[in-house]
């Protein structure tokens, strides 16, 4: 089932970048609205849903934006709320970015816990790869791929060319691992990047307590004294294994883990559950957004290919043109449905075959014929019909008229030899004799036509 947070909790720290003090409120919410996160600190709060498409920048983290609005450094944020299975939570922040805390998701993990998880009543979509999704970047010796997994599993490798960082691995086979094995661990960067980050006065928040840094190098000790200075500590110094000021690693792989932690929390965004064995070799935020992007376009694709109704030939059909006949009172040549193929208490898929021999092709352009934009949305709405009065005792007593037709759209022309497809959805429950639906056609599995129809049933005046 889905899950939110059974209550509200708050938690606050220092934006790494801007250096101001960020106040944030995790609200459960409610089925279906994912993660959204609200800046309260401008005039008129604006909403910024956790997707994938919506990363602008990850230059210094992830960065979503909407209309120019902007939310910062959320990946670790991102990685505690999956780890935990949040599906649905609204995050209000007074600020640009989210709290860096000590580098690592642990902080949301215990704010988390605390608020308590709540079951939802509605379940969750849970989407198959039907293939391997594979990205590579050959300049930064990225490689990326999801292999269809029965769980949820990532396998990264690390590898900086560096003597005090060597080549690392970390694994997490077990979601439920995550708040032990993965949270704790903390970001990292080597001197010369955080030099370069001071210079140009990016890391305003920056503290030695929110992130490992690598020595690659000699340095000085005036050097050590300025970096001191900047970070208001009484003395900095380095380890004998390269790490500045004696910070004591959780685990001996923690950089490579908190890569785990960036990958999991990057492609949170990518909005759809779905179990893959994820193995990432040299990621970064950029790449796994990318990867991110790939992986949601896919799973988009799928979901389009099984909206396509299926056309068995050899099949008995529900109705055939005698049993429509007995529903409908139309008759040729505006009779435009041959057969049900499908029919539920929710939907109904029905088939028109488009002959050189129809009435209408004598004077809509004849000497290229296709099929009028009204007649296709007819034959879809007398599909319709079908569905509405199968709902209803004696059919035969009953006819529908169609009271309106909204956002109609003819993506390819219908011509002689053309089978349609039809299949309509309800949008909503019949109620008081009102039926209102979304259909679309197909033909050879492409989309030709679609549109939203709310049709009333009235009975027979005798």
């Amino acid at each position: 089932m889905q899950r939110t947070l059974k209550t509200e909790i708050e938690l606050s720290g220092i934006g790494l970048h801007t250096g101001l003090e960020v106040k944030v409120k995790f609200k459960p919410a409610a089925e279906d609205q994912g993660i959204i996160f609200l800046r309260t600190d401008l005039e008129e709060p604006v909403k910024i849903p956790a997707d994938v498409d919506l990363v602008t920048d990850t230059s210094r983290g992830t960065t979503l934006e909407v209309k120019g609005v902007k939310i910062g450094t959320i990946e670790h944020m991102m990685a505690a709320a999956y780890g935990m299975g949040i599906d649905n939570m609204t995050v209000e922040v007074n600020a640009p970015e989210m709290p860096i805390l000590d580098g690592s998701s642990r902080f949301y993990i215990e704010a988390f816990e605390k608020a308590g998880i709540a079951m939802q009543s509605k379940a969750r979509t849970l989407h198959k790869l039907a293939a391997p999704i594979v990205y590579s970047d050959p300049k930064k010796g990225v490689e990326y791929i999801a292999l269809p997994s029965e769980t949820n599993r990532f396998s990264v490798m690390i590898d900086y060319g560096s003597k005090v960082l060597d080549t690392q691995n970390a694994n997490l086979n077990q979601v439920e691992d995550f708040a032990k094995e993965i949270a704790p661990c903390r970001t990292f960067v080597f001197l010369h990047e955080l030099e370069h980050l001071i210079e140009h006065n990016l890391i305003k928040g920056g503290d030695l307590d929110n992130a490992i840094v690598f020595v690659n190098r000699m340095v000085s000790r005036e050097e050590l004294d300025r970096l001191s200075q900047f970070f208001n500590k009484p003395r900095v110094d380095v380890m004998q294994e390269g790490i500045l000021n004696n910070v004591e690693l959780h685990f001996q792989n923690e950089p490579a883990r908190h890569k785990l932690l960036d990958v999991i929390g990057d492609l949170a965004l990518v909005g759809y559950k779905y179990n893959a064995h994820i193995i990432a070799t040299r990621p970064g935020h950029a790449s796994n957004v990318e990867f991110g992007r790939k992986i949601k376009a896919s799973i988009r694709r799928e979901i389009k290919q099984s909206e396509i109704p299926t056309l068995d030939l050899n099949k008995k059909p529900l109705y055939d043109i005698n049993d429509i006949k007995k529903m409908l009172p139309h008759r040729p040549p505006f009779l435009l449905v041959d057969k049900i193929l499908e029919m539920s208490e929710t939907y109904v898929v029905g088939l028109k075959n488009v002959t050189m021999n129809e009435g209408f092709f004598v004077g809509h352009f004849p000497d290229e014929p296709v099929m009028p934009a009204v007649l296709q949305i007819e034959s879809m709405a007398q599909c319709g019909g079908i569905l509405a009065l199968a709902n209803t005792p004696d059919p035969e007593n009953y006819v529908t008229y169609f009271l309106k037709i909204e956002n109609a759209k003819f993506r390819q022309k219908v011509v002689p030899g053309d089978t349609l497809v039809f299949r309509l959805d309800l949008i909503s429950p019949i109620r008081r004799g009102l039926c209102n639906m979304a259909g679309k056609a197909y033909v050879g599995g492409q989309v030709v036509m679609e549109a939203e129809m709310l049709a009333q049933i009235v009975k027979n005046k005798q």
